[in-house]
């Protein structure tokens, strides 16, 4: 259930997460950090990039060619990546067992999403799979390049804003896109008009993110089938990341992406 935003008077709960409350910053950064240098470190060592990477060129060209500049340029982004989680997690601890949790449950909706999408789709068409031949450090390098970015682009950026956007225009209600203190957020249902709004751009965002993958010189041929396929597999994130958030999304993508090139 799609939750609204906390009201500025109520109080939040600082006490023992459950199982149901999604993570807290600093779980989300303690996961999504290692999936971000593991692809900034391959990029360079390895010669390769992924599709939808906003940031590697500006910081290839920045490094003009220099490793040392580079990882530099990547330590900074890391550094202002882990400064944003913090400030978001003002007041608040590390939780352990929220951590391996989440992990856990990244896992497991990547399983999940691969078999829902193997039963619709019968014959299975790998997303990550026409980049041409890699190997299993590249693969698991691109893998985390598309859990990372693609995650940022399509769910927190064009789901996430474009959900308050229309919540906002709609019916005047806000999308909660972080939690408070404890990892817990207000659970106040958005009204009918809003979950009907959320839905059909939920559907119109994973329709984007599917036809993205046509476009540009890494895009594929366009089939019905694999659009579909993507067009699955996007709702399933959009899911994840509305119900547990951007670690569990980031997990859950790079984890099935590790699937299809390595395994």
């Amino acid at each position: 259930m799609a939750e609204a935003a906390p009201s500025k008077s109520t109080s939040a709960s600082v006490g023992p997460s459950s199982l149901s409350d999604r993570p807290s910053p600093f779980v989300e950064l303690a996961l999504v950090l290692p999936v971000f240098l593991i692809y900034h470190l391959g990029v360079v060592f390895l010669d390769i990039q992924n599709a939808t990477d906003f940031l590697t060129f500006g910081m290839l060209t920045l490094a003009d060619g220099s490793k040392l500049r580079y990882l530099g340029l990547t330590a900074c982004i890391g550094i202002a990546l882990a400064l944003i989680f913090l400030a978001l997690g003002r007041g608040q601890a590390f939780q352990r067992k929220k951590f391996i949790q989440i992990a856990l449950e990244g896992v497991a909706y990547a399983v999940i999403m691969r078999l829902i999408s193997g039963l619709a789709i019968t014959k299975l068409f790998a997303v990550a799979g026409k980049v041409g031949d890699t190997g299993p450090v590249e693969g698991l390098v691109l893998s985390c390049g598309a859990g990372f970015y693609e995650e940022i682009a399509f769910r927190v950026v064009l789901f996430g804003l474009g959900a308050k956007l229309l919540l906002w225009f709609f019916s005047h209600e806000q999308l909660a896109l972080t939690t408070v203190a404890g990892g817990t957020a207000n659970k106040r249902k958005l009204s009918g008009r809003g979950m009907a709004a959320a839905a059909v751009w939920a559907v119109v965002s994973a329709a984007i993110f599917s036809g993205i993958h046509y476009v540009g010189a890494l895009g594929d041929p366009f089939e019905l089938k694999s659009f579909l396929f993507r067009f699955l597999l996007g709702l399933c994130l959009t899911t994840v990341y509305l119900l547990r958030g951007f670690a569990a999304a980031v997990w859950t993508h790079a984890v099935y992406d590790i699937w299809v090139l390595v395994f």
